[in-house]
């Protein structure tokens, strides 16, 4: 079965890290590029960090920048997500997807539009 499995969401203070993983079996995730999505209660789904295929390219929603993290590793076949001095303004389900990327491609955007694979997202909460 080809599936996107997001672990690491919680409840932390204000202030605190957590590192989110995003997990793939049944596929390969070394020619895909991945996107971090997060959806916070009322809110639309937001793109808020994205790594290429080769991880050469990263980029961050401004909200999140200088606080978050993306990075893989293609041993484990897993993308990260390393948040650190969470706001309560974080709190939401996070979710990652994959879009398949031609050989050689940088492509990493924030859009949601073209991605094969999607999880059913983790649940992080940012509260004292």
């Amino acid at each position: 079965q080809l599936q996107l499995v997001e672990s690491g969401g919680g409840l932390v203070q204000p202030g605190g890290s957590l590192r989110l993983s995003c997990a793939a079996s049944g596929f390969a995730l070394d020619r895909h590029a991945i996107v971090w999505f997060r959806q916070a209660p009322g809110k639309e789904r937001e793109g808020i960090s994205c790594i290429s295929a080769s991880g050469t390219r990263t980029r961050y929603q401004d909200s999140v920048k200088s606080r978050f993290t993306i990075s893989r590793d293609a041993a484990k076949n897993t993308v990260y997500l390393e948040m650190n001095s969470l706001k309560p303004e974080d709190t939401a389900v996070y979710y990652c997807a994959a879009r398949h990327i031609s050989y050689g491609s940088i492509w990493c955007s924030l859009i949601s539009d073209g991605m094969d694979y999607w999880g059913k997202g983790t649940a992080v909460t940012v509260s004292s």
